[in-house]
């Protein structure tokens, strides 16, 4: 009895030891990859907010003068976010929002709502989401040019009752069948300009935003 339980001892230190170098591993290379990916995140990003405004329309680093959102429903922001104040020759050219569609398909979408001062959208594009491949992943750039559609567009155009998917009775064109991940966009979409239109102040205060 004594040895059975000198061996259970033995195997229990040693499951234990591998458990342990194991975890130290892991750790490890977390430690020496965590720099790359944050890289890689950040490069991701800042094409995806290149895509969203136009083409010479700024002149600052995005990233590097980002701003802190608050939490808020009407950005579908949880917890704090982040916007981009965009200034071409010191002065406020556009503004890109962090937002989120919570009720996605499969989950939140996250998303970048790029607005000119006078309230008309330059582009929209989605940062990450878990739709189904092949049905609900076509608002991605990547896959499909569907997002495209929201630029120029306002909360006065189109019309609010028209801020909908066509199938609901709305402008916005959408996949037969696969209507509930544009429609959560188009939402949170309308919803964004709405904040901007409440906050519009604040996010283009040259003070606030002056800094290269």
């Amino acid at each position: 009895m004594n040895e059975y339980l000198r061996n259970v001892k033995l195997t229990a230190l040693a499951l234990l030891g591998f458990a342990v170098v194991a975890a130290v591993l892991l750790a490890g290379t977390f430690g020496l990859t965590r720099p790359s990916i944050e890289k890689s995140e950040r490069d991701a990003k800042i094409k995806l907010i290149a895509q969203v405004l136009p083409a010479g329309g700024y002149d600052n680093d995005l990233v590097k003068t980002a701003r802190s959102l608050p939490a808020d429903p009407l950005l579908g922001l949880k917890k704090p976010g982040e916007y981009y104040p965009a200034t071409l020759a010191g002065k406020p050219a556009a503004v890109v929002l962090e937002a989120i569609a919570p009720d996605g398909y499969a989950g939140e979408i996250k998303l970048l709502v790029g607005i000119l001062p006078d309230g008309r959208l330059t582009g929209v594009r989605v940062t990450a989401h878990s739709e189904t491949p092949g049905l609900g992943d076509y608002i991605d750039i990547a896959k499909n040019p569907w997002i495209r559609q929201f630029a120029g567009k306002s909360l006065d155009s189109p019309k609010p009752d028209d801020w909908r998917v066509k199938k609901d009775g709305g402008k916005f064109d959408s996949m037969a069948g696969a209507t509930i991940s544009p429609r959560a966009v188009v939402k949170a979409v309308k919803q964004a300009l709405d904040y901007f239109a409440r906050h519009q102040t604040e996010l283009l205060v040259q003070e606030e935003i002056h800094g290269q």
